[in-house]
């Protein structure tokens, strides 16, 4: 399901509610094509990822699993990885509003998103040892980053779950809100997002997306990219709106 809200931001819900919004290719497919959408609308300018019914994502439907073999397993998470890439270096930032359960592949799109809000009751667990897999959909890469690699280890080797309370502290949520308010929060965030210079955001995924590297390599990439980015209306903008000492508008280019 499909939300476009004031202020430029699209809401996007998983919804299976019978299967705790776990996703088949199918859905997966949809949730692309939305992210697509929105990313080609320049009336759009922030995204907020939710589930129906009080709960985030039970992960991967299990009909998908069954029956699977190494050619066909190889095949579906090269599609389903288009989903994990356009979250995280997709050019609009998108927040996750978290409740009830970020299970497995659940708990890899949500830190796919660049901010999560969780409910104080909501819990994060990567189950996938309970399957006989390792994680997947980009988790061995965003969850280390998120929690450092010791806590890393003891979610995906040892299947620690991680209430939505402690979620902050260990900095696998940015932000941790009462039971019921994540959705709100979020969209709040999202409103603050969509207020911010599109090209310097996109930009700045871009790089966060490539993950750690060398200075010297990063320091050329910046040079190029922000030099872009004085040649923009937005920052045009943002120096008059120091100027005049007020906030600025940015629109984008």
């Amino acid at each position: 399901m499909i939300r476009k809200d004031g202020a430029g931001v699209r809401t996007l819900w998983l919804n299976r509610t019978a299967k705790r919004n776990a996703f088949t290719l199918e859905s997966m497919s949809f949730l692309q094509g939305a992210l697509e959408d929105g990313l080609a609308d320049p009336g759009i300018r922030a995204f907020v990822l939710t589930g129906s019914a009080g709960t985030f994502c039970a992960g991967v439907d299990i009909s998908v699993l069954e029956g699977a073999t190494v050619a066909s397993t190889h095949a579906n998470l090269v599609v389903l990885h288009r989903t994990v890439r356009t979250l995280v270096a997709g050019a609009k930032p998108v927040v996750a509003a978290v409740e009830g359960h970020a299970v497995g592949a659940g708990l890899s799109l949500a830190l796919a998103s660049d901010l999560v809000v969780a409910a104080e009751d909501a819990t994060f667990r990567c189950a996938f040892p309970r399957l006989g897999l390792m994680a997947d959909l980009g988790l061995l890469w965003s969850l280390p980053q998120r929690v450092g690699l010791g806590r890393a280890r003891r979610m995906l080797l040892l299947d620690e779950p991680v209430s939505g309370t402690e979620a902050a502290a260990v900095g696998l949520a940015d932000y941790v809100v009462a039971p019921g308010a994540a959705l709100e929060t979020a969209m709040k965030l999202a409103s603050r997002l969509a207020e911010q210079p599109p090209m310097a955001v996109g930009l700045t995924k871009a790089m966060l997306a490539d993950g750690p590297q060398g200075l010297e390599a990063l320091l050329r990439r910046e040079a190029g990219e922000q030099a872009l980015l004085h040649g923009t209306a937005d920052f045009r903008e943002g120096i008059r709106a120091f100027t005049d000492r007020r906030d600025p508008r940015f629109v984008g280019g």
